[in-house]
């Protein structure tokens, strides 16, 4: 167990490195891509890490609350689930031209889809980091602050090149939208790929919960 400042800054921390996730990257990637606005592209990676947050504190903390472990069906559905959207995402950011600054809600949900596939394991390293209710609910709390600002300060990055080169910028923004699509599609498959098949989501039976560890 981590005494409580350590706890509260390791959360922090992870919070921070949990928004770097490469599939978390490549989803605000295909929304914030495209956009010549810093401050626009960092509240889209601040949508999204609310939503994350929202999905992470109820079930996250309700795991934690009652002490159960998320059914290991249920989680890889989820993050089968995850897979699906980050195709989806990929292949609108090849076909659209929407820029970053848009509405908040896209996101927001999509924040939520990844929070609820990260709780089970989240629930489980708070489990080994914290000895109290109130310690977990703060080192949950400290974790979803890294994640918004950690979030907020990556997707900001999508927006210099187009800021730093504006004669190139419709060029750079196309650019920039492709790679993101195409590497969520990339992402999204792999996953679903290990969810499915390696995981073993469309197996009779599942792996029993000690076998399975989420990534």
């Amino acid at each position: 167990m981590l005494s409580p400042l350590p706890a509260l800054a390791f959360g922090f921390v992870l919070g921070v490195r949990h928004a770097t996730d490469a599939d978390h990257i490549a989803a605000v990637g295909t929304l914030a891509a495209g956009g010549r606005s810093a401050r626009k592209a960092a509240l889209v990676g601040a949508w999204w890490g609310a939503g994350h947050s929202a999905s992470v504190l109820l079930v996250g903390g309700g795991l934690l609350l009652f002490r159960l472990p998320m059914p290991v069906r249920l989680a890889l559905t989820l993050e089968f689930l995850v897979a699906l959207m980050l195709i989806a995402l990929g292949l609108r950011s090849l076909v659209a031209r929407a820029s970053a600054g848009g509405s908040s809600l896209r996101p927001f949900a999509v924040g939520i889809m990844h929070g609820l596939a990260g709780s089970a394991v989240l629930a489980l390293l708070v489990l080994g980091a914290t000895s109290s209710a109130p310690a977990a609910v703060a080192y949950l709390l400290c974790f979803c602050i890294g994640t918004i600002g950690g979030m907020a300060l990556i997707t900001a990055m999508f927006a210099i090149p187009a800021a730093a080169w504006p004669a190139r910028a419709l060029r750079i923004e196309r650019a920039v939208r492709v790679a993101a699509g195409v590497a969520s599609i990339a992402i999204g498959l792999t996953l679903a790929h290990r969810v499915g098949v390696e995981d073993g989501l469309f197996a009779a039976t599942p792996p029993p919960a000690q076998a399975w560890s989420p990534e």
